[in-house]
């Protein structure tokens, strides 16, 4: 019977982590038997400049200061090749909003990426950046995303999600877009048939409720439009920002893992975060709901940027993989299972 989100916020708020990870490795493992999977990438932050200034970002900068970067296209290029030539399948490309490059710019980066390395799947932009791009162009989202579609962009990671409730986004990014702003996004993409993943970062301070409200406009939108691949729960990182204050618990973290594995009965894949919990914690979110640990990730700077660095590699992953007696695969963006070992 489906979690109500009154249940499910009393979950969060009461219910034993033991218990509720017991219950959601059970609904993983009616689903994924003991497979789980694993991705090769690049994160390609190509400019860290951005005029949304998020209290809750050590990443960006403002835009004329010195740190200021915006990669050449050579170098983007390089970077591609190097995951391809380590055996990785996807590229996520994600910067800051940038107020100088027109909607070509992401064009020719696309057909660029795309001719020279066909077998790369481009998954990348986030909702925050397809608004601006549109809004910049003066063009509909719609055709913004078709527009990318068409110069090789296959689908959109869930970032810029944060929580879906603009009590929290107005305290933590308050130039940043709003909760129905993102949703349009996603629901656009899916119209075209542009699949995407949905993300929430917790640790800001919001209530069990919003993290439930969160995750029931998901849910919802899952319902409608089908387009979701994947649920990824982060942790707020807070050293080097201005927003400031303490990571959540470890705990915590487990407890709504576990809580969306058994909330979104009806999106197929529940990640695992060893990028912000390190390697220890996210073997352990295999016991409570995790099918999936996402990248080995040959480049991350957003997460390092607030301090918070830990390394990865196929054979760390595939024995971390084992030691919580999983069988560990490697997959495509689609979720399709490539290789197995």
């Amino acid at each position: 019977m489906r979690l109500s989100e009154r249940e499910a916020a009393d979950l969060l708020t009461h219910g034993d982590p033991i218990d509720l990870g017991r219950a959601a490795d059970t609904e993983r493992r009616r689903r994924f038997g003991d497979t789980v999977t694993f991705i090769v990438d690049r994160n390609i932050n190509y400019t860290n400049i951005c005029v949304n200034e998020c209290r809750f970002c050590a990443f960006y900068t403002k835009v004329g200061a010195e740190d200021g970067y915006l990669l050449p296209m050579d170098e983007i290029l390089a970077k591609v090749g190097e995951t391809a030539a380590a055996g990785g399948t996807q590229v996520m490309i994600q910067g800051g909003i940038h107020p100088d490059l027109p909607l070509s710019y992401y064009e020719n980066m696309l057909r660029a990426i795309r001719d020279r390395y066909p077998s790369i799947v481009i998954h990348s932009f986030t909702a925050t950046e397809i608004l601006y791009f549109a809004e910049k162009e003066g063009i509909t989202i719609e055709d913004t995303l078709r527009r990318l579609q068409d110069a090789g962009l296959a689908s959109l990671p869930g970032g810029g999600a944060e929580i879906l409730v603009d009590r929290v986004r107005r305290l933590i990014a308050p130039k940043k877009i709003m909760t129905e702003d993102w949703l349009c996004v996603m629901r656009t993409a899916h119209k075209i048939g542009m699949e995407s993943t949905a993300t929430m970062v917790i640790g800001f301070g919001e209530t069990m409720a919003e993290r439930v409200e969160h995750m029931e406009h998901i849910r919802r939108l899952q319902e409608e439009t089908g387009g979701f691949r994947a649920f990824i729960t982060w942790t707020f990182q807070p050293g080097n920002t201005a927003l400031g204050g303490e990571k959540t618990s470890s705990w915590d973290y487990m407890r709504t893992l576990a809580v969306t594995r058994l909330y979104m009965d009806n999106v197929a894949h529940i990640q695992g975060s060893w990028v912000t919990q390190g390697e220890r914690i996210g073997q352990l979110t295999l016991g409570f709901g995790a099918d999936d640990l996402g990248s080995i990730m040959l480049e991350e700077n957003v997460v390092r940027a607030a301090g918070t660095r830990y390394n990865m590699s196929i054979k760390k992953m595939i024995d971390l993989i084992r030691g919580a007696g999983r069988e560990p695969a490697q997959r495509d963006t689609q979720y399709r299972v490539i290789r197995r070992f």
